[in-house]
């Protein structure tokens, strides 16, 4: 296991790094406004192709939102925050690893994504050995905890291991007590696999079949097949946007959508007209967990930044990496993330003055106080695999009014 050795600067260290940065930064750095140093550039990893494409909206737009609200409030360091550089990992091992290069060659001082885990273990290598930070607002798999990082890794999103103990839950709630494990074939699919399983037969319930699959598939028949003759009370699918077609041929086979219980790769409001242009009532009594953040005000402050936005998912995750990066290098003193990467834990524990927006809790660093962002996604406290120890999730489902948000519940490692 990859130990992050993250240790906080000392206070002659910071007043050190604060008056060598001063000094090297005379002028105003190109893109950048107001307080004269130089500016703190954020790349961005995000679908804007492949089979996640309809996350890259959320994750474009509240990253954006997140830099405007920096801005508002002076930049970073006193320097306005220039336009984040966009790279596509498209679902593509390859061409996600090819911009993060490009991002790494435009010497950016963050890299905000990639959305999906597998892109991130694509690309993680290229960003974090060039002592780059680098913060996903969304990647979940279980495996990410242990990479060789060099500490420069970080995600607000929670780990599966903690998703599907959630689910789990929700299954069982529900009165079912055998339970069908669909995934599709990587290592995101067989890490919540394992984590729901073994959580599931921790609660009593049976495990009737644990069933893999293709993604790049377009007939799931051997696996359909094999969840009807184990016969469930419910079955989990976990899949990203090709768990529409699964969906559809399960419903197809006689499996009804209130047995059907879905993560966060499905949660879309279109998923509907996915599943059954002719019929999007079919997936009707689907449930589902995912990763979210009971904040009405974000919210309404996104739409309001971006009205065409019809997506959410993960938004208030990735505002919070933007925005925690931010607050790290106040108080680090320093843009490069060789100097504020030992400071990211250290704004976001509960030993410093709770603090909810880059302003007051940037304020507060100038005041010479350890503060605690408490993020619109909850309450991050990374522990010293980078990962949040908490997490906030929607329970969310599909009826007569569509896609709705039935409840959202807090939960921690800890539970």
């Amino acid at each position: 296991m990859a130990s992050k050795k993250l240790l906080g600067l000392t206070a002659a260290t910071a007043a050190l790094v604060l008056g060598i940065s001063a000094c090297g930064n005379g002028g105003e750095s190109e893109g950048g406004e107001g307080g004269g140093g130089e500016a703190f550039t954020f790349g961005i990893l995000y679908p804007q192709t492949g089979n996640l494409a309809f996350l890259g909206p959320p994750q474009i737009t509240a990253a954006e939102y997140a830099i405007s609200e920096i801005n508002g409030a002076g930049g970073i360091l006193g320097t306005e925050v220039p336009t984040i550089i966009e790279g596509d990992e498209a679902g593509d091992n390859a061409q996600a690893n090819q911009a993060a290069n490009n991002l790494v060659a435009d010497e950016v001082n963050a890299v905000i994504g990639a959305a999906a885990s597998g892109m991130t273990q694509a690309t993680y290598d290229t960003i974090t050995s060039a002592n780059i930070v680098q913060c996903s607002g969304s990647n979940t798999s279980a495996a990410l905890s242990d990479i060789d990082d060099n500490g420069y890794y970080f995600r607000t999103a929670p780990s599966d291991s903690l998703s599907a103990v959630v689910m789990a839950r929700k299954i069982v709630e529900a009165g079912n007590q055998s339970v069908a494990v669909v995934a599709r074939g990587d290592d995101y699919g067989a890490g919540y696999a394992q984590n729901l399983e073994a959580e599931l037969e921790a609660l009593g319930a049976e495990i009737t079949v644990s069933e893999t699959y293709d993604p790049e598939a377009t007939t799931f028949d051997s696996v359909v097949s094999s969840v009807n003759d184990s016969e469930p009370d419910a079955v989990a699918l976990i899949a990203f946007e090709e768990g529409a077609q699964v969906i559809a041929q399960l419903l197809e086979s006689g499996v009804e959508g209130e047995q059907l219980f879905i993560t966060d790769g499905l949660n879309d409001p279109e998923l509907g007209e996915k599943v059954n242009q002719d019929d999007p009532d079919a997936i009707n009594g689907v449930t589902g967990v995912a990763p979210s953040a009971d904040n009405a005000e974000f919210s309404e402050g996104l739409t309001e930044f971006n009205p065409e936005l019809e997506v959410f998912q993960f938004a208030p995750q990735v505002f919070d990496c933007v925005t925690v990066i931010a607050l790290a290098a106040e108080a680090a003193g320093s843009v490069d993330p060789a100097d504020y990467v030992a400071e990211l834990p250290n704004v976001s524990r509960p030993e410093g003055t709770e603090c909810g927006s880059f302003g007051e809790c940037a304020e507060l660093i100038a005041d010479g106080e350890d503060i605690n962002y408490q993020g619109v996604s909850g309450n991050i406290d990374f522990d010293d695999n980078g990962d949040p120890t908490a997490a906030t999730f929607e329970i969310f489902a599909f009826g007569d009014d569509g896609h709705e948000v039935l409840a959202y519940e807090e939960h921690s490692l800890n539970d």
